[in-house]
């Protein structure tokens, strides 16, 4: 039987709202929690990942359509795409290590639990109600949906409590 695949907790906001940084400060206590996690991040307006002059930029500029890059514990793919590439295709894909949870950033117009980063008012940036887990700012807000808890940026334990309580382990925590 083939194991499930984990759980998206999408992280959304405008640009240089703090995302990443969210992120970044939620993974370790869910990591210390007991959670293995992936993230998959979106680059609307594209992105450069890989280094001029290094190996890999070197293949993928002589015409290479996809490039790996491996080591003892890595791995890197460097790949052209058609079309921008749903979330659940990269999860089925790419996330099949005994994740517990994937934290995608990005996506706002997906079904997905999400987390709403606000700077400076709700609806900023539109997204849809269905799944709205949370909402972070470290301004009060006026128009707050009905129930949804509001987290200030540090409160980093409340919000990896909350998305605990949403996305429990599937497996007992690591000893």
């Amino acid at each position: 039987m083939e194991p499930s695949l984990p759980p998206i907790l999408c992280f959304v906001g405008r640009s240089n709202s703090g995302k990443t940084t969210l992120i970044e400060r939620v993974i370790p206590v869910l990591v210390r929690d007991g959670y293995r996690i992936a993230t998959i991040k979106h680059a609307g307006h594209g992105f450069d990942l890989d280094t001029e002059g290094k190996d890999s930029w070197r293949l993928k500029r002589a015409g290479a359509k996809t490039v790996l890059v491996t080591s003892k514990g890595s791995l890197a793919m460097f790949a052209d795409v058609d079309q921008e590439v749903r979330v659940e295709e990269l999860r089925e894909r790419y996330v099949r290590d005994g994740t517990d949870l994937i934290i995608a950033e990005g996506w706002k117009s997906e079904g997905y639990p999400k987390v709403v980063v606000v700077r400076d008012h709700v609806g900023e940036v539109e997204v849809l109600p269905e799944g709205l887990l949370a909402l972070v700012s470290n301004k009060p807000l006026d128009q707050v949906p009905g129930g949804v808890p509001v987290f200030h940026p540090d409160d980093i334990s409340g919000l990896a409590s909350l998305i605990g309580k949403r996305f429990p382990l599937r497996r007992g925590p690591r000893a």
